[in-house]
């Protein structure tokens, strides 16, 4: 993108007011159910029309037990790794088996806690692996294919409303030197992930020469705040942000092993 085209873009975008819609009303979702449709029907029981060039933040979880991405721990066998394992971390076995299963390389085990890469290229705790807002004795799986999953909403929208939508799949990952957690992109369909500052010069005259911004998580790390762990709201229309549309994975966000400083 030309220069003078990303300036015009970004000066825009600061001028606008940005909204954060919880959609509410989804509910348990099971196997096999339709998201995009689920989402529609949600916004029009609340009297909400989506709009174009509106972005729909999606938590995985709700994405992960439609696909049926769900296990039950007593089905489970575990390793003698895994066995091992989890009494070196005082972490349930069958947890620490599926974990392995779901995880493309082990980068740490301590604590209860395992970072693993997973086959999408995002290192994070337990590959994924979560036990939390799903049944007792369960645990929910990160999505196989995340950019798919968001493509699917994003094509029932566009199919039954006629609106074009961006969509985000979000999970929530901790990060190296700070403490707490905040929710990114793990999936995207119809959104640049990031916002290219480059070249641009700043107020003091300044070239920028670095300052590439992940916008993706951002607006995932933003739609959290109207999602809240306890609320059981999945779903969240941001309204206003002025991104640029594109067909992008969200693997180009894990950062290459030759550029990461400490790997």
């Amino acid at each position: 993108m030309a220069k003078e085209t990303k300036r015009h873009l970004f000066g825009a975008s600061a001028k606008k007011r940005i909204e954060l819609i919880p959609v509410v009303g989804i509910g348990e979702v099971e196997r096999g159910q339709n998201l995009g449709k689920l989402i529609i029907d949600a916004c029009a029981k609340m009297r909400f029309k989506i709009q174009d060039r509106d972005i729909i933040v999606v938590t995985h979880k709700v994405v992960s037990k439609a696909e049926g991405r769900v296990l039950e721990l007593a089905k489970v066998t575990p390793s003698k790794f895994a066995l091992k394992a989890g009494r070196h971390i005082k972490k349930d076995p069958r947890h620490v088996e599926v974990v392995l299963s779901e995880a493309r390389r082990l980068v740490k085990m301590v604590r209860g806690l395992i970072l693993a890469e997973t086959s999408h290229g995002f290192v994070c705790a337990n590959a994924g692996v979560d036990q939390s807002n799903v049944k007792r004795g369960m645990v929910v799986l990160l999505p196989r294919k995340p950019d798919i999953s968001a493509r699917k909403i994003r094509d029932e929208i566009r199919k039954t409303l006629g609106r074009e939508v961006a969509v985000i799949i979000s999970d929530t990952f901790g990060r190296p030197w700070r403490e707490g957690q905040t929710d990114v992109a793990i999936g995207l369909s119809g959104i640049d992930p990031f916002r290219d500052y480059r070249g641009m010069k700043d107020q003091y005259g300044y070239e920028l020469a670095a300052s590439v911004i992940n916008v993706a998580d951002e607006l995932a790390s933003a739609a959290e705040l109207c999602m809240n762990k306890l609320d059981r709201n999945p779903v969240v229309i941001v309204r206003g942000y002025d991104y640029v549309t594109a067909d992008i994975s969200a693997r180009v966000l894990a950062r290459k092993p030759s550029r990461d400083l400490f790997r």
